[in-house]
């Protein structure tokens, strides 16, 4: 099949965006605060586990959407709209955590940091997308998301850059690594806490709903190819941190990457708080269009685009001003466990291969796991 570079690329934007928007921001210092020296290893396990859920969601794209479509089998539409609902709420929470972070790391680079300076100015941003959403919409935002993945890319690569001719220069002065140790847990601990990362990978799922602009094939094609990229790219980053984690001495805070980057190529904070700025606020914009799409379809004909809005606004602000960051990674993680979950009831209910049903069972017991039992880091 011959492809359509233009397309192809397009249709990557969406679901590479959103896993970049998720999780590269905060995930080297829980993953170290957690398990020390294994952060590379447990990242490995991590992106297993999101690479299996997008197998289901790309069996969904391929042979549940058209059952569905045809309502041809009623189990499989009870998932569907239940998956629906779920997604609203993992949206929603998702909005918040963003702009949770994108206060860290801007309020950190003002030396304004403080827990009630973030809450106010992530409810600020929340009210001002609310207030655009309300007014006219947010689609003309949506080219943010273009933008800011290239510029995330790229500032990324800078700073692989910069981690390895550190860790190099190091390592030829004084012929090792210092490692860090992790906090103290126990197991359970460390795999609830773990659980609660799914978050760091999400987003390959937005593929699932691209299905008016592009075909099932190449929605598959690059579902799949963002997952391999951010995967690549993710133990790649991390592997090349780890080495100057221990300058952290055992304090791994949400935006405790500003603090590794000024260590290692300070001239990079500016460009780094400038990502997060961009990332985090696309992502926001993108997962406040999805929900309030989502909720519209839901209750169709009850609900309009301005009270959309304004449910998406007032639940994001309840939800910053109730936990900290961490918290909110974690119940993140546990509201797209759910989703994933019943997108794996969706795919089991139309499967009939017995290998198939065995992994989506197998599969879906560990997204109970999460959904139940995932922790924040802390």
């Amino acid at each position: 099949m011959a492809i359509n570079i233009k397309e192809f690329i397009n249709a990557r934007t969406t679901p590479l965006a959103s896993i970049f928007g998720s999780g590269f921001l905060v995930m080297v210092p829980i993953l170290v605060g957690t398990v020390g020296s294994y952060a590379t290893l447990a990242m490995f396990f991590i992106t297993l586990l999101a690479y299996s859920v997008g197998s289901v969601i790309r069996f969904n794209i391929k042979y549940a959407e058209p059952i569905l479509k045809a309502k041809s089998n009623k189990r499989a539409a009870f998932f569907e709209r239940f998956s629906d609902i779920s997604l609203v709420l993992a949206y929603v929470v998702s909005v918040s955590l963003y702009l949770n972070i994108l206060s860290a790391f801007v309020l950190t680079g003002l030396g304004l940091d403080s827990t009630l300076n973030e809450k106010t100015l992530t409810t600020s941003i929340i009210i001002m997308i609310t207030t655009i959403g309300i007014i006219k919409g947010l689609k003309p935002l949506e080219i943010l998301e273009k933008y800011a993945l290239e510029i995330t890319i790229f500032i990324v690569v800078l700073l692989i850059g910069a981690f390895g001719l550190y860790d190099y220069n190091i390592f030829t002065e004084v012929k090792g690594f210092t490692m860090p140790i992790a906090s103290e847990h126990s197991t359970y601990e460390i795999v609830a806490i773990l659980a609660g990362m799914l978050i760091v990978v999400q987003g390959f799922e937005t593929s699932r709903y691209l299905g008016e602009s592009y075909s099932s094939e190449m929605r598959i094609m690059t579902s799949r190819y963002a997952q391999i990229v951010s995967t690549i790219i993710y133990l790649i980053f991390i592997s090349l941190a780890l080495p100057v984690t221990h300058l952290l001495n055992g304090v791994y805070s949400d935006n405790a990457l500003i603090e590794l980057v000024t260590i290692v190529a300070p001239i990079l904070v500016g460009p780094l708080i400038v990502v997060a700025t961009l990332s985090q606020f696309s992502a926001a914009v993108a997962d406040t269009l999805a929900a309030t799409g989502n909720i519209k379809e839901v209750f169709v004909g009850k609900v309009d685009s301005k009270m959309s809005y304004l449910l998406v606004g007032i639940s994001a602000i309840l939800i910053t001003w109730s936990i900290g960051t961490l918290e909110i990674l974690a119940l993140a993680s546990r509201a797209f466990a759910f989703y994933y979950l019943l997108q794996t009831l969706v795919a089991m209910s139309i499967s009939k291969s017995i290998l198939q049903k065995f992994f989506m069972s197998a599969l879906a017991l560990m997204l109970v796991f999460i959904t139940l039992f995932a922790i924040p880091a802390g």
